[in-house]
């Protein structure tokens, strides 16, 4: 089988975020999401309006997100708004909260491994096709956070989120469930996304001011690395792979703190639960620009 292609460019910058989407030689379809990370309100890590907007705009995509599950600045539709105004995306773009009415959308994983269906936000069912645009950094529950987790616990509805937490009960305290079965199931929640759009999907990750801690982390800590580069495929198990692959080879030093955080929360599981539900590979090609 050929390898799956991943497309890799050390400039980070407005026009390269173009340039290497221009490289999977794709387009788009009829009306596009892009999902990207809104940004806690404090956090100064996630990719800022003015570092996207050509690549949104290239696309003629619609920004979307998901409110979240936990208490702050976006876990209802008002104050998620209310954010995003704040951090300048609905300034620039047009925006969308995929779970601002429901009901949700339910997309059935009938292989699932720990989860067998998925709670998305209804509006995901107003696109064509899907941009995922992910923020490569830690996070203190999933490990790290790329293209998987964005199509899993970023797509998710607020009831999502907490479905997928709890390995299938969002009741109660959803967020101390077992580790290893809480990534398998974000792993089963990124693959029914990345089927519902069904080859109208492709992924971009900017491997920059790498933080252990998640975008959703109000007091994120500073990053640890110095940046990369940013990537691009039509594969998300083989981006967030090679990602990963780039983490281990760097001769940074503040890598250890990083893989520390991706090794204790068990974060490759999510790569492996998608890969053995086919949704990818993790034998790639990395072809640099």
């Amino acid at each position: 089988m050929e390898k799956s292609k991943v497309y890799f460019t050390k400039d980070i910058s407005k026009e390269s975020l173009v340039k290497i989407y221009d490289a999977l030689g794709i387009t788009l379809p009829g009306k596009v999401a892009v999902k990207l990370h809104s940004g806690e309100r404090g956090n100064r890590n996630y990719l800022k309006p003015e570092f996207v907007e050509k690549l949104v705009e290239h696309v003629g995509g619609t920004v979307v997100e998901c409110n979240t599950a936990y208490n702050g600045a976006r876990n209802t539709t008002e104050k998620h708004l209310e954010l995003m105004e704040e951090h300048g995306w609905s300034k620039n773009f047009d925006v969308d909260i995929l779970d601002s009415e429901g009901p949700d959308m339910e997309l059935d994983i009938p292989d699932g491994e720990q989860i067998k269906k998925n709670f998305v936000g209804k509006h995901v069912a107003y696109y064509d096709s899907m941009l995922v645009l992910s923020h490569f950094k830690g996070h203190k529950m999933g490990g790290f956070g790329g293209a998987l987790k964005q199509l899993s616990i970023g797509v998710a509805s607020s009831y999502g989120k907490a479905y997928i937490h709890g390995e299938g009960n969002a009741e109660g305290n959803y967020f101390a469930t077992e580790q290893m079965s809480f990534v398998k199931s974000m792993g089963d929640a990124a693959a029914s996304v990345h089927r519902y759009f069904d080859g109208k999907i492709a992924y971009v990750t900017a491997m920059m001011d790498i933080s252990v801690d998640c975008d959703c982390d109000g007091q994120a800590s500073a990053p640890v690395m110095e940046n990369i580069g940013i990537l691009a495929s039509v594969d998300p198990v083989a981006i967030d792979r090679a990602c990963l692959d780039m983490i281990y080879d760097s001769t940074d030093p503040g890598k250890d703190k990083l893989i520390e955080r991706i090794e204790s929360r068990k974060g490759v599981e999510i790569i492996e639960t998608a890969a053995r539900l086919n949704v990818g590979s993790t034998d790639y090609e990395l072809i640099e620009l």
